[in-house]
């Protein structure tokens, strides 16, 4: 029996490519799209009792049998993995018993190989016997790779050699991305398009600045350098950033086009230093021609914030245009060093204002007609939809949520949508959002007051028990009552680590268990500042 195997090839990379394949499978997967109705989820399923093998077959034979596997891929792994991961992703050929798949940058072929190599055989090998190994490249500029079809001697001139074929089953655990693999941009979501970004009065500004950009540098120019886009969770700055490098690279794939989070940025470096390629690191990030940095707030550690300033400085001085994302301004990020802050400000600022009643009724009617066009015979009511843009006041994911909720609940129980429908589908939404956006600010006053300490004490190094106890509770009530991450917290309370808050919310949550006064008092303090 023939091993399975996998060959991986890496060729040149352009980061931020404009996706080569749908955001999804081309038809829904129906119930036994899995094979034989056993929609198990994990994309295998029970063979026919005989399978014809691919080879030899036309190019419609083989389109067939990548519609399969790709319904195979949506069904195993859900619709936000499959357009994260796969969407781009496409058959090439399948010569002798190899599939050979391509993908637009370095990174996106290094995660598929080492977190879903075994899935996507295994779809395969449910379709069909003929096919027991990968072979992955990478698409130079969007245009087709090289063959495996065509001889050996004119693919070797022409192609740079690929990697040694490894035996699956000898492979322990996938080789680790190399540094020059590393360096690609975080994926672009198919779906964050300007045309499926809805305008109000809240966005409009940050909207036509996001355009201006895209339209600046498909001239090869630069607008509001840097434009630096910040608002609360949920607002759009992420879908404006998206919108930004799918519009400036439709035109011009060449353009080395650059979306990060800053998590991203983070791991690039910390990776570079590991591998002693800091150099390369740098060249890269100075090469780039338009740079979109997402999540700005979480840039963290002096030697990161350094190198990112630096880039910054580089690329604005060579007439590369940079946009960033934050939920702050530019001057209310404390992590950031001055110098950087007053770089970020220098371009144009933009806020984006929380959503009116007009626009969140938009929204929801854009998002209801975009699961109309995948699901047929859908029909959300316009009573329906004013009744979620009333209810969901906090943000922009809440209604997309919303509306992928009677969506499912329409698709999986028949029932048409309607008022009652909603107020089932939506009852936990609404309850968790009709209570008022609490701050940290607000807990942290709140606490001070009870305990008759200073909000300075809270903040301070000072380890008394007059003062350690209220600025536990404080980061406990943090946690509880906010959405803010435990770094986050950390840094709201005197640059903390964010392992002293859990250890914080794990001593509260020990006493209340332990002490029903304590449980009382922490409980009366929560609903004071609840309401």
């Amino acid at each position: 029996m023939i091993e399975n195997q996998v060959v991986t090839h890496m060729g040149a990379t352009v980061s931020a490519d404009k996706a080569g394949g749908s955001g999804s499978p081309s038809e829904k997967p129906s119930q036994n799209a899995a094979g034989n109705g056993s929609g198990n989820g994990s994309g295998k399923a029970s063979r026919p009792a005989s399978k014809k093998a691919p080879g030899g077959r036309g190019a419609g034979d083989h389109k067939t049998l990548w519609t399969r596997v790709r319904k195979r891929l949506w069904v195993a792994v859900g619709e936000d993995v499959f357009n994260s991961w796969f969407a781009r992703l496409e058959l090439e050929e399948i010569h002798d018993d190899i599939a050979h798949l391509s993908v637009p940058t370095r990174f996106l072929c290094s995660w598929i190989m080492s977190n879903y190599r075994d899935k996507i055989l295994d779809a395969f090998t449910a379709e069909t016997d003929a096919v027991t190994r990968l072979h992955v490249t990478v698409r130079v500029n969007g245009q087709p790779v090289q063959r495996l079809s065509q001889p050996a001697e004119e693919r070797t001139a022409t192609a740079p050699r690929p990697a040694e074929v490894t035996p699956l089953k000898a492979q322990a655990k996938p080789a680790p991305a190399t540094a020059e693999d590393a360096l690609s941009g975080s994926a672009l979501e198919p779906k964050m398009t300007f045309e499926s970004f809805v305008a109000g009065e809240g966005n409009q500004m940050a909207l036509a600045a996001a355009r201006q950009v895209a339209h600046a540098s498909l001239n090869n120019t630069v607008a509001f350098n840097p434009l630096y886009i910040h608002s609360s969770v949920g607002m759009g700055k992420s879908h404006l950033l998206n919108a930004v490098a799918w519009a400036a690279g439709a035109a011009d794939r060449s353009r080395n086009i650059v979306y990060l989070t800053a998590d991203h940025f983070m791991y690039h470096f910390v990776s570079a230093l590991q591998r002693q390629s800091a150099i390369g690191l740098k060249e890269w990030l100075r090469g780039i021609d338009l740079l979109l940095i997402d999540d700005m707030q979480f840039l963290q550690g002096k030697s990161v914030v350094t190198e990112f300033g630096h880039t910054l400085s580089a690329l604005l001085t060579g007439a590369k245009q940079v946009v960033v994302a934050g939920d702050s301004a530019p001057a209310d990020l404390e992590l950031l060093d001055e110098r950087l802050r007053s770089r970020l400000s220098c371009g144009l600022v933009v806020p984006i204002q929380g959503f009116d009643a007009d626009l969140r009724r938009a929204i929801v009617q854009k998002r209801a007609e975009q699961a109309a066009q995948r699901f047929p015979g859908l029909f959300i009511p316009p009573v329906v939809l004013d009744y979620v843009a009333r209810k969901i006041t906090s943000h922009g994911r809440d209604l997309d949520g919303a509306i992928n909720r009677l969506v499912a609940a329409n698709q999986l129980t028949g029932q048409p949508v309607t008022i009652e429908l909603a107020e089932k589908a939506l009852h936990d939404l609404i309850r968790s959002r009709e209570s008022r956006r609490i701050k940290i600010d607000d807990i942290q006053i709140a606490v001070a007051k009870h305990f008759k300490v200073s909000k300075p004490d809270l903040l301070s190094a000072r380890r008394s028990r007059s003062v350690v106890r209220p600025r536990q509770i404080a980061m406990y009530l943090s946690k509880v009552l906010t959405s803010r991450s435990l770094p986050e917290i950390g840094r709201r309370f005197g640059n903390r680590d964010h392992t002293t808050v859990l250890h914080a919310v794990r001593k509260i949550e020990q006493l209340m268990g332990e002490d029903t006064g304590f449980a009382q008092e922490v409980e009366l303090l929560r609903r004071m500042i609840e309401e």
